[in-house]
């Protein structure tokens, strides 16, 4: 018998070997990199909002917090299950592109549940691919489909916050400038930014069918209807977000939702780049400097009204949804292990 560990090295492959150490180095060095800042953004908002928050009134917290009218906390509910609702189409949209054909009851309780997971605990790739993998499974789907089909769906968010980005960056420029601080016509530069992405975003997916590799594997992009469909989904869906939050606001403020989804927006960016679950800290920290010009009790009342009804009630039903999933495969197995074969011959 050969053996292989003695075989000598051919000089290509050596060479491809020393290539590939560089590519690595720089990949783990980025990688460092990346969770460094993520600690550090995490941090600097938990600075800022330890600041803010210890010069609250408490007292004045709580009636904030119990002052929200039926009418505030039913528009929530409602702009919260229209929300949901939306993201149930990620996972349709992902899985026509897959050109697989799972039922819509099963697509809905696989997508909100691991939305809802994945919103509350953090880290979507993997807490939002084990609860897919967990249901579609069954159906067939491969964990590569999986992965897929988690990827196509972080896409449909990232097009329809960059639309609606940038649609409120350049139509209500001037408002936005006294809120965060900054020149108008940065502003409308970072809007244009995100639209120039947008338009060539949709050209390049139209011109031919495109793919990119990601880890070794390789997934074809939708292409312009279904990209089109995307935007217009991811849309809707993070104005049904930013609506949850918006309707909760106490009255008075005078801020139109068009400059306030901006600043939904950048506070959700910031959370997702900070890596904590739900954007914990760093989405609270942003909102209350964006409207620092508000009474913060107020503000801090319906961020955390929001929490309850966008993060903590889905998180709640999605488990009750798993549990019930689960019991309900459990007793289907059962009962195919008690069943006779249709081959038993039955001697009377």
């Amino acid at each position: 018998m050969n053996d292989m560990s003695s075989r000598p090295v051919s000089p290509p492959e050596m060479a491809s070997a020393e290539a590939l150490q560089p590519k690595e180095r720089r990949s783990r060095r980025f990688a460092w990199i990346g969770m460094a800042a993520s600690v550090l953004l995490f941090g600097a908002s938990l600075v800022v909002l330890w600041h803010i928050v210890s010069e609250i009134d408490v007292n004045e917290l709580k009636a904030a917090f119990t002052a929200a009218s039926l009418r505030q906390i039913g528009l929530a509910v409602l702009f919260t299950a229209i929300s949901y609702g939306l993201l149930t189409c990620y996972d349709a949209i992902a899985l026509r592109q897959l050109k697989l054909q799972i039922p819509y009851r099963t697509t809905a309780l696989a997508s909100f549940t691991s939305y809802a997971v994945s919103f509350t605990l953090g880290f979507p790739l993997l807490t939002a691919g084990t609860v897919r993998y967990w249901i579609y499974s069954p159906k067939g789907v491969s964990p590569g489909r999986v992965a897929s089909l988690t990827v196509i769906a972080g896409v449909t968010f990232w097009l329809g916050m960059a639309l609606v980005l940038a649609l409120s960056l350049i139509s209500q420029a001037d408002e936005l400038a006294s809120l965060v601080y900054t020149h108008i016509w940065v502003n409308q530069l970072v809007g244009l930014g995100a639209a120039v992405f947008v338009i060539g975003y949709m050209i390049w997916v139209s011109l031919k069918r495109r793919a990119v590799k990601i880890q070794g594997w390789k997934l074809e992009l939708p292409g312009f209807r279904l990209s089109l469909a995307q935007i217009l989904i991811g849309a809707g869906d993070v104005c049904a977000g930013a609506g949850v939050l918006f309707v909760l606001l106490p009255g008075g403020h005078n801020l139109s939702f068009e400059t306030f989804v901006a600043v939904y927006i950048f506070a959700v960016m910031l959370g997702v780049a900070s890596h904590a679950p739900g954007g914990l800290g760093v989405f609270e920290a942003t909102i209350l400097l964006a409207l620092s010009n508000y009474p913060r009790e107020p503000v801090l009342g319906a961020l955390l009204l929001y929490r309850l009804c966008y993060y903590l009630v889905p998180f709640v039903i999605a488990l009750a949804f798993l549990g019930a999933y689960e019991i309900r495969n459990r007793i289907r197995s059962s009962r195919d292990a008690f069943k006779p074969d249709d081959d038993e011959v039955v001697v009377e």
